[in-house]
């Protein structure tokens, strides 16, 4: 059994100085007068990850999600949901293979992060909302909703809620245990209201690839800002949403309301997404200049959340691993207590990543 002191991150966001003892699993926590400098973290979740190091989900194979799982671990994300975003229906079931299979083999693995399942971010999203995904134009209806719920990984899917068959596709998944986000839309408050009341649980990358905020006309944007049971996802990497407005999110839901996601994309310079160094290769861009993803890890918008929303580490941790893993319904992730796998995190003061746990196991 291992031991590490430091200031602990709870559930509800806040810090405790206390020892964690673990194995496995974590055996006990214990409160201590003084612990040293150190941050304890539940390992990140992260729920939006199409690709990373030149890996692309949508092309990906068993071997490449090992290599993207690798990377992320050492990044700080010991669990995620690989995301497929728009595509051909045709597409989708080889992909649910391969995560299927990368699960099997990898079950016991204690040396990458952790895949959930699948995030399907499309392919029922609105023509004018789209960002970077191709026009398929696809209703969430009749034999396509079909062809989706009959994905076996799928636990995220995001939609647009004023589409044709929207409300009722919401309320089909909710049924079957998929999370429904609400993103890529052009939705008013009233259609947004509907999903959630349908069962939509999270709003995928607020502000990003939605009908603008207008103080005649709020739509989606004012639904996710509502305090409602579908959580703020937002990627806070300091380009896709300013400083100023994720503290704006954050005053309007707090932590136990939002979520934080990398959105991470597998750009290289050589790739049609290219960096722009004038905002410190923070996001990809499409050549036409359109932001396509994120090229930082999730780990940097919890320091973003902490160094510039003015957050506290334990409340950013709420924000990037309990929540996550509460829309999921998962139980043993995301928390330091007692019966949880011991997926931990330790940072210096400076947040910078010390140390990865995953299943107890130290990564090398």
């Amino acid at each position: 059994m291992r031991q590490i002191a430091g200031q602990i991150a709870r559930a509800d966001g806040s810090l405790v100085a206390g020892r964690i003892a673990f194995s496995d699993r974590i055996e006990a926590i214990e409160p201590l007068a003084q612990c040293g400098r150190n941050y304890l973290l539940p390992g990140l979740i992260d729920l939006q990850v199409n690709g990373t190091h030149g890996m692309d989900v949508l092309t990906a194979t068993v071997d490449d999600l090992t290599d993207m799982s690798r990377y992320l671990a050492r990044e700080g994300v010991t669990a995620y949901l690989p995301t497929a975003i728009t595509s051909t229906l045709e597409t989708y079931p080889r992909i649910d293979w391969v995560i299927e299979e990368n699960r099997r083999r990898n079950r016991d693995a204690t040396d990458v992060a952790a895949i959930l399942g699948m995030h399907l971010e499309g392919p029922f999203i609105s023509a004018r909302r789209l960002g970077v995904h191709p026009p398929l134009a696809l209703e969430p209806r009749a034999e396509n909703l079909e062809r989706v719920l009959a994905l076996g990984q799928l636990r995220l899917l995001t939609l647009a809620p004023e589409l044709p068959g929207a409300i009722e596709a919401t309320r089909r998944a909710s049924e079957r245990g998929i999370v429904v986000s609400l993103g890529h839309t052009d939705a008013s408050l009233s259609q947004a209201r509907s999903a959630i009341e349908a069962g939509a649980r999270m709003f995928t990358h607020v502000f990003n690839a939605m009908r603008p905020l207008n103080h005649r006309d709020p739509g989606v944007v004012a639904a996710a800002l509502e305090p409602t049971p579908a959580l703020a996802a937002v990627i806070a990497d300091g380009i896709h949403v300013h400083p100023q407005i994720l503290a704006l999110i954050f005053r309007a839901r707090g932590a136990q309301g939002m979520i934080l996601t990398s959105d991470k994309v597998g750009a290289r310079p050589a790739d049609a997404f290219q960096s722009n160094p004038a905002n410190g290769n923070g996001a990809a861009h499409a050549p036409d200049g359109r932001l396509a993803g994120s090229l930082v890890p999730l780990l940097d918008g919890v320091r973003l959340m902490v160094k510039e929303v003015g957050v506290s580490p334990g409340q950013a941790a709420l924000m990037a691993s309990g929540n996550p893993a509460r829309l999921l319904g998962l139980s043993d992730r995301g928390r330091l207590e007692p019966g949880c796998r011991a997926d931990l995190l330790v940072l210096d003061r400076e947040l910078n990543l010390k140390a990865v746990f995953i299943a107890g196991c130290e990564l090398d």
